[in-house]
């Protein structure tokens, strides 16, 4: 019996020892797990945080989305265009010699605007035949009115009054052709014969090129000087056959210049071709645009979107979507701590004073939202977000990257930013 007491005894030792040894390990992997910073746990919510330096040096822009129509739409290409009332080409009526030119290229000039001035001995001879006309009418019409006299008189024949009507209506005639002739070349009729005429602009605008220099012979139709006014700009897009019964006027017009930046312009489409293009099957559409005229110039070419539906979506700009795991990611400041010495942000006391003043700046916080994307056009991408935001939530537009890069920096030390 004191045998078999003893067995069961050291059968309970046994059993403990070994179950204390299995369930020890267990309870040290829980705690480890208990004492890890929820922070790093996968999936968990991703928050970065830039001091003031280096959110200046990221020069991070912060906006929100904008609602495009990313889907009915028809894409084209084209190029900036110029009506040909907007466009000039300087002249003369008749040939002489540049004396002087008063304006360069690239140089704005008013309508009526002396450009140069040119001498011919043309003009004295046209002023010399105003002058004599002038005189010629004079005597013609007091000899008319002395033969009307007469007539009425019966003291002369008819035959002398019409000869003095027809004699004074032609010299008027005349008499009145010089004057346009003068007026047309700027020369005035009175105060004495001059060899200098004045060439003015017939519009207003912008120099584009001079092609005569000082002692050249202006000759008759060769531009002298061309000019262009780039505020009546439009695009002419090429919209082939099978899209046309879409397009109609007024519609909206999104484009960006082909070998410029990614800045959005609008337009409107005011009129549509009739007629195929240089033997293609697309038709010239004609779009006013609405915004930024005075930074384009002729001939520049474009991308362009023609909003043909009304379904327009949630968008951002390209550069404020990161990619991290296969998933898809934007950041939004999530808040600004106001500014704060050296030693409150580190937790550490230092006993240098000039350590105590020391000011770090202010602290801004991003947190990483996850999203999916859809159709890209013109630098903008649909977004769908997979979490609730704020309405008034502040997006990184620009800077995304650098932020992300900041992030990873910071895991791979250990949580710390460096």
């Amino acid at each position: 019996m004191k045998k078999r007491i003893i067995y069961i005894i050291g059968t309970i030792c046994l059993l403990a020892i070994v179950l204390f040894f299995m369930l020890r390990p267990s309870g040290e992997s829980s705690a480890a797990k208990a004492e890890e910073p929820s922070g790093h746990a996968e999936g968990g919510p991703k928050e970065v945080e830039l001091n003031e330096a280096q959110y200046k040096a990221s020069e991070i822009e912060l906006g929100t989305f904008s609602f495009k129509n990313l889907s009915e739409v028809i894409h084209a290409n084209g190029y900036t265009k110029l009506p040909p009332q907007n466009q000039a080409d300087v002249t003369v009526l008749v040939e002489g010699t540049v004396k002087s030119i008063k304006v360069i290229e690239g140089e704005f000039v008013k309508q009526g605007q002396t450009l140069a001035t040119i001498e011919s001995l043309e003009f004295t001879k046209l002023q010399q035949a105003y002058l004599e006309s002038k005189s010629s009418l004079d005597w013609f019409s007091e000899e008319y009115d002395r033969q009307k006299t007469l007539s009425a008189e019966n003291v002369n024949a008819k035959k002398m009054l019409q000869k003095s009507k027809s004699d004074y209506e032609g010299e008027k005639a005349r008499f009145e052709s010089l004057k346009k002739q003068l007026n047309i070349l700027n020369l005035q009729g009175e105060g004495g014969a001059i060899s200098i005429m004045s060439i003015k602009a017939p519009i207003s605008g912008y120099i584009t090129a001079i092609n005569v220099k000082i002692g050249t012979t202006a000759k008759l139709g060769e531009p002298l000087f061309s000019i262009v006014d780039n505020t009546k700009m439009h695009v002419d897009l090429l919209v082939y056959e099978k899209d046309l019964q879409k397009v109609k006027p007024d519609q909206q017009v999104r484009f960006t210049l082909t070998n410029q930046d990614n800045t959005e312009i609008r337009g409107k489409i005011f009129s549509i071709g009739k007629a195929f293009e240089n033997e293609t099957k697309s038709v010239a559409v004609h779009a006013d645009i609405l915004n930024e005229k005075q930074l384009l110039i002729p001939g520049m070419y474009v991308n362009a979107l023609i909003d043909v539906g009304v379904n327009k979506v949630k968008a951002l700009p390209e550069a404020a979507i990161v990619q991290a795991d296969g998933r898809e990611f934007i950041f939004i400041l999530e808040k600004i701590e106001a500014e704060k010495s050296h030693d409150e942000q580190s937790g550490h006391d230092h006993e240098d004073e000039h350590e105590h003043t020391e000011k770090a700046g202010k602290g801004y916080h991003f947190q990483r939202i996850e999203v999916k994307t859809g159709t890209k056009q013109l630098g903008f991408v649909q977004v769908t977000f997979l979490q609730p935001i704020p309405p008034d939530a502040q997006i990184v537009l620009k800077g995304a990257y650098y932020i992300q890069s900041h992030l990873l920096k910071s895991e791979g030390g250990g949580g710390h930013e460096h």
